[in-house]
């Protein structure tokens, strides 16, 4: 990089970001709208589960209590829970394939289920599923070794990009942790007029320095194979959104609730 260049933590985290996140996060809603880089456009096409109850009610008593078992027939019955549309498929040995970053996985490496999730760490929809989706199936499904869960980085904007390289650096083992722990502030730092202070402020918490934080957002090459990832996933895999899931092979898009991921999964076993 010349002298002349500004540095990469100003350009990841510039107010230029601030626009061009403005526009990410618009264009991850339902909206649709277009994302200001050469990137793909963000759209997202949330599926939200629908539900069907019916209630039936016994009649009145006229004079004695109706037995249990009648009581039990009258009760409402289990909702039941859509299952999203599917918007083709991959091959999975070739989604599998390594890619210019190591995988980061949960889950046993024979589980009958593999699911990859391409997401932007400033996009609302992704919050949404890691913040109130993910807990209760990797409890459920990742840690009773049902599920293999892949996560994969498609950054739509330089502030989703930085919070990515960051998660890179974290110690090992503490990937999952750290982005965890950014999307559950998405709100302080991605629409932040300092972005960058934000995210230091952010990353001592999890253990980095002043020198750590600066060596890891300088890092041309991660910042490089950040973007290839996500070109991949775009190019390879036809990933034009986020959250995208590919759940054995099968594309859905959109943020999921726990009953509808539990039913699409349940539906793969």
């Amino acid at each position: 990089m010349s002298a002349s260049q500004t540095s990469l933590p100003k350009r990841l985290l510039s107010g230029v970001a601030v626009a061009a996140l403005a526009m990410a996060l618009a264009a991850c809603s339902d909206e649709k709208k277009e994302a200001a880089s050469a990137t793909p456009a963000e759209t997202t096409a949330s599926t939200d589960a629908t539900t069907t109850a019916s209630t039936s009610q016994a009649p009145a008593a006229a004079s004695v209590a109706k037995p249990a078992t009648e009581v039990a027939q009258a009760s409402t019955p289990a909702a039941k829970v859509e299952l999203p549309k599917s918007e083709g498929s991959v091959d999975m040995a070739k989604l599998l394939e390594p890619g210019a970053l190591p995988e980061m996985a949960l889950g046993e490496a024979n589980a009958p289920v593999t699911i990859v999730e391409y997401m932007s760490m400033t996009c609302p929809h992704c919050a949404n599923f890691h913040n109130d989706t993910f807990d209760a199936i990797k409890a459920k499904y990742i840690d009773s070794g049902k599920v293999r869960f892949i996560v994969r980085e498609f950054p739509f904007d330089p502030r989703a990009a930085a919070a990515f390289m960051l998660a890179r650096c974290a110690p090992e083992g503490q990937y999952f942790p750290m982005v965890s722990m950014l999307f559950k502030q998405q709100e302080q730092w991605a629409a932040a007029q300092n972005g960058r202070d934000a995210l230091l402020q952010l990353s001592k918490l999890a253990g980095f320095t002043q020198e750590s934080f600066e060596a890891c957002l300088t890092n041309q090459k991660l910042l490089d194979d950040v973007n290839a990832v996500m070109q991949r996933g775009a190019k390879e895999f036809g990933v034009k959104s986020t959250p995208t899931f590919f759940v054995n092979g099968e594309h859905y898009s959109g943020d999921m609730s726990v009953d509808v991921m539990s039913a699409l999964i349940d539906s793969k076993l």
